[in-house]
């Protein structure tokens, strides 16, 4: 799927795909709208300049998107992996993309969850960390996997919640212009309902 193929918030509005949350926290912003999208898709056939993988601390290769990624991208990316010594919990790391669409994987290892104030640092962390990557490295358009709430239990109404005020912040920050477009990308519907229910 390419990126022209992805509707942004503000189409899906407007064609009344997506109705706002009755309830969100976030006042609707046209100009962030036209930034980010949120689809249910496999984030592996995604033509976009970078993906976020939902790692583990090892970088090489797990279960659920992690798999996935690993199995799409073929085994050059897990050779590369191997040379990056793993990565900490709430940090993120980039590696090449390798048989997949896009151009670059962005390893983004998400905390185990363990309560409200010892995990939310870190998953803030992991999506700071993801985008200062992507700039860094001229990836003008990301797609975020549901982080940490997969066998890591993070409840996906928290986690959605953070992953859309990490991704506002940045977007209206000094490097936000940097970025074209965030893609939140689920796949279980527990995720997807609660990114509908919780983007402004």
């Amino acid at each position: 799927m390419s990126l022209s193929e992805i509707p942004t918030l503000s189409v899906l509005y407007r064609t009344k795909a997506l109705k706002a949350a009755a309830s969100s926290a976030y006042n609707p912003n046209h100009t962030l709208n036209q930034k980010v999208s949120h689809i249910r898709h496999d984030i592996t056939k995604l033509h976009v300049d970078a993906i976020v993988n939902a790692a583990n601390t090892s970088l090489l290769g797990g279960g659920g998107v992690d798999g996935a990624i690993h199995r799409a991208a073929g085994n050059g990316l897990y050779k590369e992996c191997r040379k990056l010594d793993g990565c900490s919990t709430g940090s993120a790391k980039l590696t090449g993309a390798y048989n997949l669409p896009c151009k670059k994987v962005i390893h983004a290892v998400g905390p185990v969850y363990h309560g409200h104030e010892r995990s939310e640092p870190l998953l803030r962390s992991c999506y700071r960390k993801s985008l200062d990557l992507a700039v860094k490295n001229g990836c003008k358009s990301v797609a975020f996997s549901a982080l940490s709430t997969g066998v890591y239990g993070y409840p996906s109404p928290d986690a959605a919640d953070i992953a859309i005020s990490e991704v506002r912040s940045f977007l209206i920050g000094s490097d936000g212009e940097k970025i074209e477009r965030v893609v939140f990308c689920s796949f279980e519907m527990k995720d997807v309902e609660a990114y509908t229910e919780t983007l402004p």
